[in-house]
This record gives structure tokens, C-alpha cells and sequence, in this order.
């Protein structure tokens, strides 16, 4: 047995991460608001309903993974879109960010029930884009304010 194998997570946080390493820690925090608002959307309220903690896991990696691909397409045409000149330019680059932006939610909607069926429902107005909206916005609120507390402790 190595001496490292006695060495736990937090023990490895007084060392400088690798950029993967902050990349995971970023994912992983992400992931777990992801998982705890959205129990809480089951817990709460009539409009978010899961078969067992496992559907919201997966739900929660499955959400985590499209909303971060979602914001990086939506980076990729703004940053296109601002290289280049023009008036037309200008507006394919907020047109691309809202057309990305709100199209992905019909997606985002579309993927936890092709992936798990009805083990997972987002109900109420409009068939649950209005729940699912509000699931996404309060997951991208917490994972802001855990950043901005993360970020004042220096």
C-alpha cells in the first residue's frame, strides 16, 4: 500500500488542481445542485414527479450534460458571429442565442423522457415546458450563487 492510497479528497484540495481536476469538481458540483433542486421540485410541487432517487440521478447528469452543451453551442455561434461585421452579423448572433436558447428547452424536455420513459414528468402548463423552465432557471440561479459564495471565501 502507497502512502497516497490513505489520502482523501479533501486532503487533496490544499494542492493546486490540473484544469481536469477543476473541470470534475465543477461538473460534479453542478451535478449535485442539479439532483438536490430537482428532488426538491418533486418534494414541493404537483408539476415534477420521478419513480426513485436513481431516475433523478440520472436525470440530473442527463440535464447537467445538455444545459453545458447547450451553452457552449450558444457560445461557439456568439463568438462566429462576433468576428464578423455587419448589422446582419449582429443580429445572427442574438437570433442564433435566442433561437439555441429556446429551442434547447424542447430538447431538454425531450431527452429525460426518451432516456427514462415516465419514470420522469414534468407536467402543468404547455405540457411541462413551464415546469421544466423553472427546474432549469433555479438550477442555473443555485449553481450561480454557489459560485459567487465559493468565489467570496477568497
Amino acid at each position: 500500500m502507497t502512502t497516497t492510497d490513505n489520502v482523501s479528497l479533501w486532503d487533496t484540495l490544499d494542492q493546486t488542481p490540473s484544469p481536469r481536476q477543476r473541470a470534475f469538481l465543477r461538473y460534479l458540483t453542478a451535478t449535485l445542485v442539479n439532483l438536490v433542486v430537482l428532488n426538491l421540485f418533486i418534494e414541493y410541487g404537483d408539476h415534477v414527479v420521478a419513480a426513485s432517487f436513481t431516475v433523478t440521478l440520472i436525470a440530473s447528469v442527463l440535464l447537467q450534460s445538455l444545459l453545458k452543451l447547450t451553452i457552449a453551442l450558444e457560445h461557439r455561434l456568439a463568438a462566429y458571429f462576433n468576428a464578423k461585421q455587419g448589422g446582419l452579423a449582429k443580429f445572427m448572433r442574438y437570433f442564433s442565442a435566442w433561437l439555441v436558447l429556446f429551442g434547447s428547452k424542447f430538447i431538454i424536455l425531450e431527452a429525460p423522457v426518451f432516456a427514462l420513459g415516465d419514470r420522469l414528468r414534468f407536467g402543468g402548463p404547455f405540457h411541462g415546458i413551464v415546469a421544466l423552465i423553472v427546474v432549469v432557471v433555479t438550477m442555473l440561479v443555485v449553481e450561480a450563487a454557489i459560485v459567487k459564495v465559493f468565489r467570496s471565501l477568497g
